[in-house]
């Protein structure tokens, strides 16, 4: 799973074009939103189309984008829990 990890902090970077932003420097378990990243619902957005586009998972609700988008860990989890159901 650090492998996937790696992949969606380096995807997030490259996405929202956060140009101040080391992929390597984006903790596992670092938020996304607030004091971490401070990203928006924009780059929600932006992620959820991402998630589903390279990894063939869908987030269909606000609360599931909720858990979701909290961490990269909480990710990667999804990912690795939904990838076979939804192709």
């Amino acid at each position: 799973m650090n492998e996937l990890i790696r992949e969606l902090c380096r995807k997030i970077v490259e996405t929202l074009s956060l140009v101040d932003v080391d992929p390597e420097t984006i903790g596992d378990d670092m938020p996304l939103f607030q004091d971490g990243l401070g990203l928006d619902s924009i780059d929600v957005l932006e992620l959820v189309i991402l998630i589903e586009k390279d990894y063939g998972v869908k987030i269909d609700n606000k609360e599931l984008g909720e858990k979701v988008f909290q961490t990269p860990r909480t990710m990667a989890e999804y990912i690795m829990e939904n990838r076979g159901e939804s192709g």
